[in-house]
């Protein structure tokens, strides 16, 4: 019989050995635990603290890891280098979830499912984060916190309650198309394999000659559309609670990888301005007949997370996580979550999630973003490099213009970043001259002592400035700088020998 490999010695999470974890050390045989047993108390406090509140919505959640595969060429619609060759291959993280349901809710139970892809683009992350539904209940952001809690709990039962559900529903007639394709026979998938997945919004695509159109996104699956009757899936919730999690994993770790093709529908901003309906409207489609899918590529899950807490639970997806050639729109919606989402990521995980493994970009970040709660250092850290922008330090990360989004008209007004600075010099000037030259020369000396420490070519840069102000005001400061570096060099000089 083969040698069993020996197995690895047991460790605190400071990586000291531990030689017993079965008998907590105690003063005598039957007497009172330790404070010095540190092993047992990590484990109670690591105990204490292994959940993290749960998402509000699409809390019961399973996910995998797959790719993307390239198959079409769109590179006349959109910059973004994970569609720049037919054959490309981008890694990606998928989240299904049922939206109103809380951590122990049945997977088969009638309720949107989310649909959440996280592509690792060699560009950053781009999230894609839409429901198995082209459509939404409301499009205004204004109702979207009101419509979670029409489905939640009743705030003094505790209870779902057909009467918020249907009061909310009543008042809100936008509703009705969502309404309609949640209670028809789509409504329940049989598994997240078995249903399509949709960006809903609309977003922008911009190409590499800036030139910008409006996109829908469709995830078609390959397995085929199957659904569950009221009947099927009342006698499924009966038999496994965790029936879509079961086949999801189940099924990747038997080889059989469920795969979606993605396809884009594409309007041009003329076909946007006299569109019959608001094409930013999250509530309606644009039909096919007017707007043909155009294949982009296919999607296959084909590993399952080592860890659900670490990669499931807690990944997070933004919508505002975008890569240059897809942008936003003017859909309410989409704006409302571009802040909900990242909000609530810092809330639920800390304001340093994307440090987790499954939300890392798999592309060096740079950025001047710093410390705070839990997580570890990010790449950047740790290199000498200020946290502050703008500045002049070599090897500091610096914004590309090459990136910039083009300008867009959005009704009577164009939406762009604008540069509003105006004469900055006047005005600091006349305060200036409103002075006496004993205030004056008071101000040169106590700049001067002030700029002590900094870079020359630092030092010569503001003095430009305020040259620009008032010339007297630039003479002072300089001279102020000549004696004030005269009598360090003389106090240099003065000093004992060592």
């Amino acid at each position: 019989m083969a040698d069993r490999p020996q197995d690895p010695t047991l460790t605190t999470a400071d990586g000291a050995p531990i030689a017993d974890n079965q008998n907590a050390l105690t003063a005598g045989r039957r007497g009172p635990v330790l404070m010095q047993d540190v092993a047992l108390i990590e484990q109670i406090q690591r105990f204490n603290r292994e959940r993290i509140p749960e998402r509000v919505v699409h809390a019961k959640g399973s996910g995998a890891y797959g790719t993307f595969t390239v198959t079409n060429d769109i590179t006349q619609y959109t910059r973004a280098s994970l569609f720049a060759d037919v054959g490309k291959q981008t890694e990606l993280f998928v989240r299904f979830s049922t939206v109103a349901g809380e951590r122990g809710a049945a997977d088969a139970e009638r309720d949107p499912r989310g649909f959440a892809v996280k592509f690792y683009t060699d560009e950053g992350n781009w999230d894609l984060v839409g429901n198995n539904t082209p459509i939404f209940f409301v499009y205004d952001p204004y109702k979207f916190q009101m419509f979670i809690h029409s489905q939640k709990r009743h705030p003094r039962t505790n209870l779902r309650d057909p009467d918020m559900q249907w009061d909310f529903w009543s008042l809100c007639p936008e509703s009705l198309h969502q309404v309609t394709w949640l209670f028809g026979d789509r409504g329940i998938p049989r598994s997240y394999r078995h249903m399509n997945g949709y960006g809903s919004h609309t977003y922008a695509m911009i190409n590499a000659d800036g030139e910008r159109v409006w996109v829908k996104f469709h995830f078609k699956t390959d397995q085929g559309i199957e659904n569950l009757t009221n009947e099927q899936a009342t006698s499924l919730i009966a038999q496994d609670r965790e029936s879509h999690q079961r086949d999801l994993y189940q099924s990747i770790e038997a080889g059989q990888f469920p795969s979606w093709t993605l396809h884009i529908q594409v309007m041009t901003q003329e076909q946007a301005s006299s569109f019959r309906w608001n094409p930013f409207d999250l509530t309606k489609i644009w039909p096919h007949a007017d707007f043909p899918l155009i294949e982009v590529g296919r999607m296959e899950l084909n590993r399952n997370p080592d860890n659900y807490f670490h990669d499931v639970e807690q990944s997070a997806f933004n919508p505002s996580a975008m890569v240059p050639g897809i942008a936003a729109s003017p859909d309410k919606m989409l704006q409302g979550r571009l802040l909900s989402y990242q909000d609530t990521h810092l809330y639920r995980i800390g304001v340093n999630y994307r440090d987790l493994p499954v939300n890392r970009p798999r592309v060096p970040v740079h950025n001047y973003l710093r410390d705070g709660q839990f997580g570890g250092m990010r790449g950047d850290e740790g290199t000498g490099h200020p946290n502050y922008f703008p500045n002049s330090v070599p090897g500091a990360a610096r914004p590309d213009p090459a990136y910039a989004e083009p300008a867009w008209a959005l009704g009577d007004v164009v939406v762009d970043r604008y540069d509003e600075r105006q004469d900055d010099y006047t005005q600091a000037g006349d305060l200036y001259r409103l002075m006496g030259e004993a205030a004056q020369q008071r101000l040169a000396h106590s700049l001067a002592g002030a700029m002590q420490g900094a870079r020359e070519e630092v030092i010569e840069r503001q003095l430009g400035h305020i040259e620009k102000a008032d010339a007297d005001y630039a003479h002072r400061v300089r001279q102020a700088l000549a004696e004030a570096g005269d009598s360090a060099a003389a106090s240099v000089r003065d000093e004992p020998a060592g």
